[in-house]
């Protein structure tokens, strides 16, 4: 045994121990990322919003502040009597820009029925208890970027409440842009109305010389008492009933010229007699 031992070199070490698998350590406790700032206000503000209680004060708030606008401000008509040009028509499809529509309840241009359509969003349906307080009957429904796509949102039934309307020989108004799409760009819900049930459209402006315009994605503009208020109303819109898709188009952009070009003409009277 020596003799190994010296010819080894010196004594051999035993086999190192197997070494124990470390016992499981605990799991870390989970990070919890911080809150975007604003995201609480903006859920507990949604949820306010929502409220029907606050819903109906503030559609009651705006009804008289519009009212008070309407009852202070000298209303005009460009062209002068739109009721003589294009009483014959009727019933008729009027349009206009979204955010430029607040007015429009005091814009009688023809003494019957008109529906208005509004989306079922909880904007929405403060501007509806508003239309409804300022005698206007509403259609709950939105439009679509794509008519094929109306189902969505009620917009199918919303479209054709709006048809029936007309069939009934009551007049029919909705914006002619798409909620968050872009300012001032019609959309094909308004041109599909006008084939379909074979009424023409009439886009018309509304706005007041003294007015605040603001940075939302719709240009909207709040008009302000003791103003000179002008309604610029278009010449009418045809679709035939065979359109195709490249008239459809043509359509569109005529309907958007004309309200492009309404809005500026009721912009420059406004502001040159306010």
């Amino acid at each position: 045994m020596d003799e190994a031992l010296k010819s080894s070199g010196g004594p051999v070490s035993p086999p190192p121990a197997a070494a124990k698998a470390p016992a499981s350590e605990p799991a870390p406790p989970a990070v919890r990322l911080p809150r975007a700032k604003g995201r609480g206000r903006r859920r507990l503000g949604r949820r306010i919003l929502e409220s029907p209680a606050v819903q109906a004060s503030v559609a009651g708030l705006a009804t008289g502040y519009l009212r008070l606008v309407s009852r202070t401000s000298r209303f005009s008509f460009d062209p002068a009597d739109p009721y003589a040009s294009y009483a014959h028509l009727a019933p008729v499809i009027f349009t206009m820009w979204h955010g430029q529509h607040f007015m429009l309840p005091f814009a009688r241009i023809f003494e019957f029925d008109v529906r208005v359509l509004i989306s079922r969003h909880r904007d929405g349906e403060i501007n509806a208890r508003v239309a409804e307080k300022l005698g206007i009957r509403t259609i709950r429904g939105s439009t679509a970027r794509d008519p094929s796509r109306m189902i969505e949102k009620g917009g199918r039934g919303g479209f054709l409440e709006m048809k029936g309307a007309l069939e009934e020989g009551a007049g029919a108004s909705m914006t002619a842009d798409i909620s968050n799409l872009a300012a001032r760009r019609a959309g094909l819900g308004i041109v599909s109305l006008a084939r379909v049930s074979g009424r023409p459209i009439i886009p018309l402006a509304i706005t007041t010389s003294r007015r605040i315009d603001l940075k939302s994605w719709d240009r909207a503009t709040i008009n302000l008492p003791f103003s000179r208020a002008v309604c610029a109303v278009a010449a009418p819109i045809t679709v035939p009933a065979d359109a195709d898709g490249d008239m459809q188009e043509a359509k569109r952009r005529e309907v958007e010229d004309s309200l492009n070009e309404a809005t500026i003409r009721a912009r420059r009277l406004a502001d040159r007699h306010g």
